[in-house]
């Protein structure tokens, strides 16, 4: 799951981490940091592509047999203000 939204991420921004964190050893959020530049980029216009990224991990974990459920984070990497825009899915 990590590599399809790099993937995705990548395309968009060139440049943006993404992380997966685990809480009982199963994946449960997705983190999408990119630079106060790219953000924009990774969150789009009204949040449209942000909500695309997470109806493709919700499409994705359910093509792999289990339904996981995943949180999508996006988060700023730049400095000790990080703007959030966080939903569940």
């Amino acid at each position: 799951m990590k590599d399809l939204v790099k993937y995705i991420v990548d395309t968009l921004t060139g440049d943006a981490d993404v992380t997966v964190e685990y809480a009982d050893d199963k994946p449960t959020e997705i983190v999408i940091s990119a630079s106060k530049d790219d953000i924009g980029k990774v969150i789009g216009k009204q949040g449209r592509i942000a909500k695309s990224i997470r109806t493709i991990v919700k499409a994705a974990s359910g093509k792999q047999g289990k339904h996981k459920f995943y949180t999508v984070s996006i988060v700023e990497k730049d400095g000790d203000n990080e703007t959030e825009d966080k939903a569940q899915e």
